[in-house]
């Protein structure tokens, strides 16, 4: 059976995604002085990919 064109193309996507996962949100939160050791890492802020 061959790959279905939708499934072959899944590992060079390019397009920036919309949804960060929690440590690209706790990075970006550092970056901008938001965040700090020791702080919850439920419940945080929104943001939005640089």
């Amino acid at each position: 059976m061959s790959l279905h064109r939708s499934l072959k193309a899944s590992g060079t996507m390019k397009a920036k995604r919309n949804v960060l996962k929690r440590f690209e949100r706790i990075e970006v939160l550092k970056k901008r002085g938001k965040w700090k050791e020791g702080d919850r890492v439920f419940g945080l802020p929104k943001t939005k990919p640089e």
